[in-house]
């Protein structure tokens, strides 16, 4: 992982900006991916935004690239600095319109979980995603 943060600072700007999206069932659980280059394989459907584009496509176009999904953005959740490095997170609520997942070099599975029976993941990740269900609630 530090090798990855390293490499991260090294070649990026000296600050970017990520799109994640929160996306629940009807039974209130959310949408998890397995990550296959992350050390907490479990976390939320994101990524980063290239040159030019705005957080709402760059969203869609994660979420397309990685599972072969189409989602559509139901409302902006939060947008915060990050506490750890220089990166600024843009969340999305988000539902899934059509498609059908298939696996791809970043993400191998993706799974509804509990809220309350999170799997190890990233703490960050864990709280955002609690303060999300009372927000939303």
């Amino acid at each position: 992982m530090w090798v990855h943060v390293l490499v991260t600072r090294l070649t990026q700007p000296k600050f970017n900006a990520g799109v994640s999206a929160l996306v629940f069932d009807e039974q209130g659980k959310v949408l998890l991916f397995k990550h296959t280059y992350r050390k907490f394989e479990w976390g939320i459907p994101g990524g980063g935004l290239e040159y030019r584009e705005q957080p709402a496509d760059a969203m869609v176009r994660e979420f397309f690239e990685e599972t072969a999904m189409r989602i559509e953005i139901e409302k902006l959740l939060k947008v915060a600095s990050a506490k750890e490095f220089p990166h600024l997170g843009i969340v999305y609520l988000c539902k899934i319109k059509n498609g059908e997942f298939k696996p791809s070099h970043e993400i191998s599975e993706m799974k509804y979980f509990d809220v309350s029976d999170l799997p190890n993941m990233l703490f960050a990740e864990k709280d955002l995603i609690r303060w999300a269900v009372k927000e939303i609630e």
